[in-house]
């Protein structure tokens, strides 16, 4: 069992700054996710765990050991990266068992042991003997994560090792990664992707990111339910969350705002601002719901529908210029384009930022 820490760790090529100072405590056996848009530093950050990449400041620590001068060998690591890496002239057995025979003294038996009891873990006994040309996308990825569980490391690097699957096939080896984890209790996993179900199915704790810092750290439906900003309130959710500018027209035991496109709304939120403050109104899809009121919350001109099944996405332009805005109501409704709409959410569900995109929390929240 391992923990990492991170204490104002930095990146730059050159002049150009990737990381900022990024500060963060994994425990032992946690699984912790980092998601954030391309090119928000993510993979980056990943690489400078492995030991791929110098760190240009600060200190990352690995079971108590600070690790800034070592290699990725030293530092107890196992990386499964994106492109599978797998030798194409060597067995199935023999790409999972290469690393361990530069071992010297490790004894054949061994390491015979320890290739056939991961191979049993992620059930590709029957493919030992196979080149991996002769292996499906999936099972590919099974040999890269085999490979790296026979080295026994305290710590998993995953690369977005799912990104090259089809849908299909990132299920099924999502649903094995989770596996896998409760199997090897202990050991920890640090998993970069930009896939967000496979980030709340899997973490423990999300890590988002953009632009070199951490905007947020927390559980699944804790980041998902209390964004601190506008950034992971819009990040997390598909479709996102609509965001809407909004006026602070009274404040104290609950605030009154009135967004731009929809009617007057009373939130159990406890003094903000002043009145006349501008802020920032933000409802998910999934809280909207139809209406038949004369003067709705939301009202507006449906624009686009798109039928998922379950569920049906109606984009009904309220009088915004920019976006429209989104509702996500059940499979069978059906609502032809150019309809005129209702929508309304409970008060509960919406969230309220300020005019800097800084959360304000309702009073229960604050006091919890």
């Amino acid at each position: 069992m391992a923990n990492l820490k991170l204490a104002k760790v930095k990146k730059a090529y050159g002049s150009v700054e990737v990381l900022h100072g990024i500060d963060l405590d994994i425990r032992a056996g946690e699984f912790v996710v980092f998601v954030g848009p391309s090119g928000c530093g993510k993979s980056t950050l990943l690489r400078v765990i492995a030991g791929l990449e110098d760190i240009t400041g600060g200190t990352l620590e690995i079971g108590g050991r600070v690790v800034n001068s070592l290699t990725p060998k030293q530092r107890g690591i196992a990386m499964v990266f994106q492109s599978y890496a797998l030798y194409p002239h060597m067995t199935v057995y023999d790409n999972m068992a290469f690393g361990l025979t530069l071992e010297k003294g490790r004894p054949k038996s061994e390491i015979d042991a320890k290739v056939r009891e991961a191979a049993r873990i992620l059930q590709i006994e029957p493919y030992l003997d196979r080149l991996p040309k002769a292996l499906s996308g999936g099972q590919r990825q099974r040999v890269a994560i085999g490979r790296a569980i026979t080295r026994d490391p305290q710590v998993f690097l995953f690369d977005e090792p799912l990104s090259n699957l089809d849908a299909a096939l990132r299920v099924q080896t999502r649903i094995e990664i989770a596996r896998l984890h409760e199997r090897m209790e202990g050991t920890t996993m640090i998993y970069v992707t930009h896939d967000q179900v496979e980030a709340m199915t899997l973490a423990d704790r999300i890590v988002v990111l953009n632009k070199g810092h951490v905007e947020q750290v927390g559980a699944p439906m804790e980041l998902y339910n209390s964004p601190d900003n506008l950034f992971v309130a819009k990040f997390l959710g598909s479709p996102s969350m609509n965001i809407l500018p909004a006026r602070i027209e009274s404040a104290g035991a609950t605030t009154r705002v009135v967004p731009e496109g929809g009617s007057t709304v009373d939130l159990p939120i406890a003094t903000v601002g002043t009145a006349g403050g501008a802020a920032h109104l933000g409802i998910r899809p999934e809280d909207l719901s139809l209406t038949d009121e004369a003067n709705p919350p939301f009202g507006g001109t449906v624009v686009l529908t798109e039928s998922l099944g379950e569920v049906t996405l109606v984009y009904v332009d309220i009088g915004r210029t920019d976006e429209p805005f989104v509702a996500k109501l059940p499979g069978e409704v059906s609502i032809a384009r150019g309809t005129k709409i209702g929508l309304t959410a409970r008060p509960q569900s919406m969230r309220l930022f300020d005019e800097a995109g800084q959360a304000v929390r309702p009073r229960s929240r604050r006091a919890a």
